[in-house]
């Protein structure tokens, strides 16, 4: 069998009943244009240690790491379920050797950058960019905050509760909404709102409106619009580009200078443990100590 055969029987027998839509979605994307073009003609048997490194070595000279740990991830499975479904003996998708990355700098924004964006919001006449600011201080994935109804929002508690997540997509031929569970379990929290963030979310609220996130009039607004307007919002700052997540790690960021510990922040945040918090905001936190220790020594001489 074609291996390009193997991944169209893999993606519909195998993955589409056990896994989300969009994982689903992101797996037969990553099938289709970034493995099958170039391995797919190729029996299952022939797809040797060396071939799979070749082809490993030219997605690093193409892809960020990123992208290339995500081709590869769906390259190992597809050959590991071949081998249990008996179509090879032997499958060497755990040979593929990838170079170490180093973990970057989380993109966020300065804090100068971050009241930019907060005085654009403040004078703009659409209110449903309050939605960025909300972000900014609860660290709200943008599928998180499009899944926000009212119902969510306890405004004598300061509380938003955090049980779906949202993307748009196609469903029965129609491109819409669509509501989904939050990207892990430890996604499901309780975020405690600013109190200073009140007001401003109040004033979000309208007449018949279900979600927080709503264009004018009630009028259903799409994600990728959304982040359009961020986009435009920050050309017209003269912020240089970042995407919509940028908030996200901002957030992080601000709690760690503010001194927030990194527990009570990964349970905000909805990270399965401390730990991850810890690894992927430890710059934060070395600049933090780094203010913490340069107050102590004040105190000599």
């Amino acid at each position: 069998m074609k291996y390009g055969q193997w991944l169209e029987e893999w993606l519909t027998v195998y993955v589409k009943p056990t896994v989300k839509a969009r994982t689903f979605e992101s797996y037969e994307s990553i099938a289709r244009q970034k493995i099958e073009p170039h391995l797919g003609e190729r029996e299952l048997d022939a797809l040797t240690p060396t071939v799979l490194q070749t082809f490993a070595a030219e997605l690093c000279e193409r892809y960020a790491p990123n992208t290339v740990s995500c081709i590869v991830t769906v390259l190992r499975s597809s050959l590991k379920r071949a081998r249990a479904a008996a179509l090879v003996q032997t499958e060497y998708g755990g040979s593929i050797c990838l170079p170490r990355s180093e973990a970057g700098r989380v993109a966020c924004f300065t804090l100068s950058e971050q009241k930019k964006i907060e005085r654009i919001v403040a004078g703009s006449r659409r209110p449903e960019l309050f939605g960025i600011v909300l972000c900014l201080y609860t660290g709200l994935r943008i599928g998180e905050l499009f899944a926000l109804q009212w119902r969510d929002v306890d405004f004598v508690q300061r509380t938003l509760s955090v049980t779906k997540n949202c993307r748009d997509g196609w469903y029965q031929g129609v491109y819409r909404k669509i509501i989904g569970t939050p990207k892990t379990a430890a996604s499901c929290r309780i975020v405690p709102i600013p109190r200073q963030l009140l007001q401003g979310l109040s004033r979000m609220r309208g007449a018949g409106e279900d979600y927080v996130i709503s264009g004018a009039n009630g009028e259903r607004l799409t994600m990728r619009a959304y982040q359009m307007a961020f986009e435009r919002l920050l050309k017209r700052a003269g912020i240089p580009h970042r995407g919509f997540h940028a908030l996200r790690h901002t957030f992080a960021t601000r709690a760690l200078e503010c001194g927030m510990d990194v527990k009570t922040l990964s349970e905000i945040m909805g990270h399965k443990n401390a730990a991850l918090t810890l690894g992927r905001y430890t710059h934060s936190l070395s600049e933090h100590k780094r203010a913490m220790m340069d107050r102590v020594g004040r105190l000599w001489g």
